[in-house]
């Protein structure tokens, strides 16, 4: 019959050799090498473990000085002064062959930034889930220190004899491994309330705990080392759709893999008043707004109330990696057939129809095609915006908004909202959409360029405000009013945001200014709560939802409105969203163009003669056509010129 001490030895070996993980030999083997002393070898390997998250850290520091370094500096060099500064100096072909080429290598430096602030991201997250392993092997190593004890290259630990044992044998120094597995774990406790020498069960404990640091950080580096693998380009020196594309899976990637990283960090408050969403933003340090901006960039760029130097960072992220997306997804769908249609002949006349192998490309690939190719349409038309910033004085664009989905989101500024004294905000009417936000980006520029006539160097900045569902048809869908009221929260917590995020000297000076249905929506917004605004304009109304320039909001005589000859939106809208007034005068479907409305009118016709001429806006849109009269007066409210406005005749 075996003694308790070979029993005893039976079942520690048993331990030890059971399904467990072992921890990797600090140095070359034993006490060979680097290993002199065990205690040495495990402080240093906890130090490593550590070292990985400073290492990690002089890495981000690097990657930041990158990415607001080169990258974002270099970006923004190219894009808002060298450009800009070559564009007033220099004219002729070279020099806009020039600045197409500076434009390409800006767009460079904003890949490297993106991919930067993905890998300082994914960094910090990496060093965060290190972090639990790195303190519970100190720990461990703290406790062995303070027993006395000795952790072997191999990671067990090594404990002296102590306790006693009467009628047996003297208790025995020993060793133990640390294991994972559950199964054995139960073995060695219950050997550890046998065994005499009380140092056992202590030495068994700090063991399994150095296992499970190892298996910590072992669990971590499988997770952040595939990610970091995939942040890179290809080797050559064009960022292509294909590059942004990847960007964008890349992007997913480190979102996913570090979720509790992000949930770790402060959160932006639910359903929060931009005023909330200021102060959330500005209690984040540089390292969390940046792990916010690389991870949710969507999130970012869509919280009314942060700077726009940060949503416009954020949605060109959006944008470059959505439009590469787009393009790499059209490219990979055929073209819709050339022989679209044939003609058939039905009775005693021909009609012309869609072939049968359109049809069927149409029935497949059709929504998703058109889709794409409307929605790359106004992507580029953005991007043609960023590349005209200095042409002729135009100031620097930010992209305070965007998202391709549905018929798409785009809020588009020139000039700094947040620094800028007149703030413009235009919200355009029917049909628009992300395919159209071109034309509408081309209104507000022109309004720009007009209020610098007004007020040379008047600090201004103008801004489209497409963040809404507009109805897409004139007959079926304008003539119902649900499209204003559901897009009024929204428009009232931008105008709020501009509040939150100015940072100006004294009180900014803001604009309303609708077209169409987009003056409806305004309308409403003033209607349902706080517009926010000092002044609406309003262009070929077909009604505002109120019946009175009292019910608007806005200091009283600040209400405009321009309607040109020839519009015929405002007479047909009014018996859709005219409003009412119920006092001697007033009347029902009363339209801004109404005297009873009590709005200012503002000429659209021609004026004067020679070079100040300005002519006259015909129909519906030309509202703000270079040179027209209701440009000018448009411009001028903006700057608060309110004396040089002119009245029809």
């Amino acid at each position: 019959m075996a003694s308790f001490e070979e029993e005893w030895a039976r079942l520690k070996d048993g331990a030890a050799d059971g399904p467990g993980m072992r921890l990797a030999s600090a140095g070359d083997g034993g006490a060979e090498g680097g290993v002199k002393s065990s205690k040495t070898a495990w402080t240093a390997a906890g130090s490593a473990v550590g070292g990985l998250c400073g290492n990690a850290k002089k890495v981000l520091t690097s990657l930041e000085t990158g990415r607001h370094g080169l990258a974002t500096d270099g970006k923004d060099a190219l894009e808002q002064r060298i450009t800009v500064q070559m564009r007033k100096a220099l004219k002729g072909e070279a020099v806009d062959a020039a600045v197409v080429q500076l434009r390409e290598v800006a767009k460079d430096f904003h890949y490297v930034q993106v991919e930067c602030g993905l890998i300082g991201t994914a960094l910090n997250a990496f060093a965060a889930d290190m972090r639990p392993a790195q303190d519970k092997l100190k720990r461990a190593l703290s406790e062995a220190a303070e027993h006395k004890f000795t952790v072997g290259a191999d990671g067990s630990v090594a404990y002296p004899a102590a306790g006693e044992n009467p009628g047996g044998s003297p208790p025995q120094p020993g060793s133990a491994s640390g294991t994972l597995s559950e199964q054995v774990r139960a073995i060695q406790r219950q050997a550890g309330n046998f065994d005499p020498n009380p140092n056992y069960a202590i030495a068994q404990g700090i063991a399994n705990r150095i296992a499970e640091a190892l298996k910590e950080a072992t669990d971590a580096d499988q997770k952040w080392a595939p990610q970091l693998r995939k942040l890179k380009a290809d080797d050559d020196l064009v960022v292509s759709a294909e590059d942004w594309a990847d960007a964008g899976k890349d992007t997913e990637g480190v979102r996913r893999a570090g979720r509790d990283y992000l949930d770790s960090l402060p959160q932006p408050p639910k359903d929060g008043s931009p005023k909330a969403n200021a102060d959330w933003w500005k209690g984040l340090d540089p390292e969390q707004q940046a792990a916010w901006t690389a991870l949710q960039p969507n999130t970012v760029g869509g919280l009314d109330g942060l700077p726009a130097t940060a949503r416009d960072e954020a949605n060109r992220i959006v944008l470059d990696e959505k439009r590469g997306q787009y393009q790499t997804e059209l490219n990979g769908i055929p073209k819709p057939p050339a022989n679209e249609w044939t003609w058939i002949t039905a009775g005693m006349f021909p009609s012309k129809v869609h072939t049968d192998e359109w049809m069927e490309w149409d029935k497949k690939y059709g929504d998703q095609y058109r889709h794409l190719e409307s929605s790359l349409k106004g992507m580029n038309a953005i991007q043609t915006r960023f590349d005209q910033t200095g042409k002729g004085g135009l100031p620097e664009a930010y992209l305070l908004g965007f998202s391709p989905e549905g018929n798409g989101r785009a809020i588009v500024a020139n000039g700094n909202p947040d620094t800028a004294r007149h703030q413009a905000v235009y919200v355009p009417g029917t049909t628009s959409n992300l395919s159209s936000i071109g034309g509408n980006v081309d209104r507000m520029t022109e309004l720009w360029r007009q209020t610098q006539q007004a007020t040379p160097d008047a600090s201004v900045s103008t801004i489209t405000w497409l963040s809404y569902d507009a109805p897409q048809s004139i007959v079926k869908d304008a003539p119902f009013e649900h499209y204003a009221y559901d897009g009024a929260p929204a428009y009232r917590k931008f105008m709020d945001g501009l509040d939150a995020s100015y940072s100006g000297s004294g009180e900014p000076h803001r604009t309303a200014i609708g077209h169409s249905y987009g003056t409806t929506l305004i309308g409403a917004a003033a209607q349902t709560g706080n517009l926010n605004a000092d002044d609406v304009v309003f262009a070929g109304s077909p009604g505002v939802k109120v019946g009175s320039a009292d019910e608007m909001d806005v200091p009283k005589g600040h209400v405009w409105n321009e309607e040109s000859d020839g519009d015929k939106v405002p007479d047909i809208g009014r018996w859709s969203h005219g409003g009412s007034q119920w006092k001697m005068g007033g009347g029902v479907f009363l339209i801004p163009s109404d005297d009873a409305f009590g709005a200012h009118q503002m000429n659209t016709h021609a004026e004067g003669s020679g070079p100040q001429a300005t002519t006259g806006a015909e129909g519906h849109s030309e509202y703000w056509n270079k040179g027209t009269t209701a440009l000018k007066n448009q411009a001028l409210v903006v700057v608060g010129e309110y004396g040089d406005v002119t009245a029809p005749r």
